[in-house]
């Protein structure tokens, strides 16, 4: 008769994220959701668990997950946190019951991609290179429960743990995990400007910059990612209730973003196992509602630039554990219209982007709201800007990032209008030059002229008067000016008109 196995005799080895995860030699995994996963593991001895790890992300984290449980099949209990409002938000804990409850079928992901849809209304994949079968016997063979706070989630590990000790379920198995990497095109490291009137239209045009020219480098969490340094993106018109596009290609939803904006306008009391909300950091993690005061600092004067909010504590260098991403916003008051400027020192472009800036631009609003209620100031609401010092992509998201653009980015990019806050440029050739006057936008005033005699010479001149003219717009400019040096140089001044193609010359 075989002896039965200690639940302390097996080591959890992860194929997968695993500086990611805390282990043990026990039989029971904990997925702890948004909670802090060293809040359950300082309660336990390490014999007492297989492994504890955070689940951030459905779409992203439950296929590594399963992937690691395959490969350890000594794993045969499961407590899945499901405690904090972080946690029912971000909707992956109830995704992964959803899979152990209704299963999976083979289907489509958002992007297009073939694989195992879990029967959940989350959105949640499983990679189609894992076997059918080996999904179902592990849902067979796990024994799991739910829990709604820490200490019931403890006392069920501690009740697994001493229960005798169950077979593995079956061998490890390993699914191969494919990743192509990115081809970079030549270009800028540091400093990016990107510009859209909304924020889907607006983060299109960052995944595409970022996956052209990001630079692939090794991340802290078990992987890599493609960066940029310093980018800079510039929301001009979102409306008020948000632009979603139909079908919304975001990687949120209405529902979504209402539980998330009041992570950043509310304030939260301290809880175990949550580290922090940008609310609490705003609200009342230095002793102070920073939000009331930059309120109070523009009502008493709306010329200030001091309406300053910090969410960087000086301890965070200390603690060093997920330190807040978002670390400071400058609130301004110029012709009447407020913009807002966020500043993240860390941004995970694909996935956490589109939420934080529609959170900011509801703080934006709650301000400008809030100032006008009591100084009566008719202020319009002006851009949302965010600076992202290292704005990325992790390697999980390039395949979806890549989808993404292929199915929107040149439509977005076709919908112009024309317009350079630069201005505009006439331009006539009137021998023996060519001539470009130098326009305001709006009004018209001329404001600068410049000669020449060829297009070389004239466009020199403007792109040291004018260097931040629009890419298309200087690309325009060069075509009519060579057009017109044509004209000039075949001594038919009237060949040449403007936004017109070329006359033949007379014979």
């Amino acid at each position: 008769m075989l002896s039965t196995p200690s639940c302390s005799q097996y080591p959890y080895s992860p194929l997968h994220k695993p500086n990611q995860l805390t282990c043990g030699t026990g039989q029971t995994a904990v997925v702890t959701g948004w909670t802090v996963k060293g809040a359950i593991a300082k309660k336990l001895d390490p014999s007492d668990y297989a492994v504890i790890g955070q689940l951030y992300s459905p779409t992203r984290g439950i296929n590594l997950l399963i992937r690691n449980l395959l490969a350890n099949p000594q794993v045969r209990y499961l407590v899945i946190l499901n405690a904090t409002r972080e946690d029912l938000n971000a909707g992956a804990c109830n995704c992964l019951i959803d899979f152990l409850q209704h299963g999976f079928e083979q289907g489509r992901s958002d992007t297009g991609r073939d694989c195992w849809v879990i029967r959940s209304k989350v959105a949640g994949y499983i990679d189609l290179e894992v076997a059918e079968a080996a999904l179902s016997q592990l849902r067979r063979s796990l024994v799991w429960q739910t829990a709604g706070a820490i200490a019931e989630a403890v006392s069920l590990v501690k009740n697994y743990a001493q229960q005798a000790g169950l077979e593995p379920w079956g061998e490890p198995l390993n699914f191969p995990l494919e990743a192509t990497p990115p081809i970079v095109l030549p270009g800028e490291r540091y400093g990016h400007r990107i510009e859209g009137k909304t924020i889907a239209e607006t983060w299109v045009k960052i995944i595409h910059r970022i996956k052209t020219t990001g630079t692939i480098r090794p991340t802290a969490y078990d992987g890599y990612w493609q960066e940029l340094i310093d980018l800079v993106a510039v929301v001009t018109d979102e409306p008020s209730g948000f632009c979603f596009p139909d079908p919304n290609y975001l990687p949120v939803d209405r529902p979504f973003i209402q539980q998330y904006i009041s992570q950043i306008l509310d304030d939260a009391p301290e809880r175990e196992g949550v580290k922090y909300t940008y609310g609490q950091r705003l609200r009342s993690w230095f002793g102070r509602d920073q939000v009331q005061q930059v309120i109070q600092k523009l009502a008493a004067d709306l010329n200030s630039a001091r309406a300053v909010m910090s969410l960087w504590d000086v301890h965070d260098h200390e603690t060093g554990d997920s330190p807040p991403c978002l670390n400071h916003i400058w609130v301004r008051v110029v012709d009447g219209e407020l913009s807002l400027t966020a500043t993240f020192r860390s941004n995970d472009m694909f996935s956490a982007w589109v939420a934080n800036a529609m959170g900011l631009r509801s703080l934006q609003q709650h301000i400008r709201d809030a100032i006008a209620t009591q100084t009566g100031a008719d202020l319009h609401l002006g851009p949302l800007i965010t600076i992202s010092q290292s704005a990325h992509i992790y390697d999980d998201c390039w395949e979806n990032s890549d989808r993404l653009i292929a199915a929107h980015y040149a439509r977005i990019c076709q919908q112009r209008d024309y317009t350079d806050p630069c201005g505009s440029f006439v331009i006539s050739v009137q021998p023996p030059e060519i001539v470009v006057e130098h326009m305001t936008p709006g009004a018209g005033e001329v404001v600068n002229c410049y000669t020449g005699k060829t297009a070389t010479q004239l466009y020199r001149q403007l792109a040291i008067a004018c260097p931040a003219l629009q890419v298309e717009h200087a690309l325009y400019l060069g075509a009519e000016l060579q057009k017109a040096e044509i004209a000039l140089s075949l001594g038919q001044p009237l060949l040449y008109e403007q936004d017109q193609k070329m006359r033949s010359p007379q014979p």
